[in-house]
């Protein structure tokens, strides 16, 4: 089963910086679940600090920032570490979120195809469901839209 929009953030259960998280410790607040290739290297690098350069503004609107990558919780909380984020990050290890969220494609890496971790970010409302999605993500710009997109969710509700 792969996640669409208007389906319930499905059940699983993984490891995280924090801990084991549940899906069901998600539900309550707007969720934003983004995938990224590789910790430390300069996209992930730049998405993960715009993200965090916005979280008082996400919490404010009442919304969590995970992000999910193939990597180890050791270099996730290296990575957390290092740059000071102030949310979590899931170690995919087994790509069993990946495979759910269908993020795991053919890119093209120096001239050759090879699958990989395409970035992408899924926003679930309070109640759970999807509400939008954003794959092949271009990092610039995209945590403020992630955040304009809660805001208007919110406004016309």
């Amino acid at each position: 089963m792969q996640v669409k929009l208007d389906m319930l953030l499905p059940n699983f259960e993984v490891q995280s910086t924090r801990g084991t998280i549940s899906s069901q410790d998600l539900v309550g607040k707007y969720l934003i679940l983004y995938f990224y290739p590789k910790d430390n290297t300069p996209g992930c690098t730049c998405e993960a600090n715009d993200f965090n350069s916005l979280y008082q503004d996400f919490t404010a609107a009442n919304a969590e920032i995970i992000g999910v990558s193939r990597d180890t919780i050791k270099s996730h909380a290296n990575f957390k570490t290092k740059k000071k984020l102030q949310f979590d990050l899931i170690a995919d290890t087994n790509s069993k979120l990946c495979d759910l969220f269908a993020v795991i494609n053919s890119k093209s890496i120096f001239g050759k195809t090879a699958l990989g971790l395409v970035r992408s970010t899924f926003l679930f409302g309070p109640d759970g469901k999807l509400i939008r999605e954003w794959r092949k993500v271009a990092v610039k710009d995209h945590a403020k839209m992630v955040l304009a997109t809660i805001l208007a969710h919110q406004a016309s509700n």
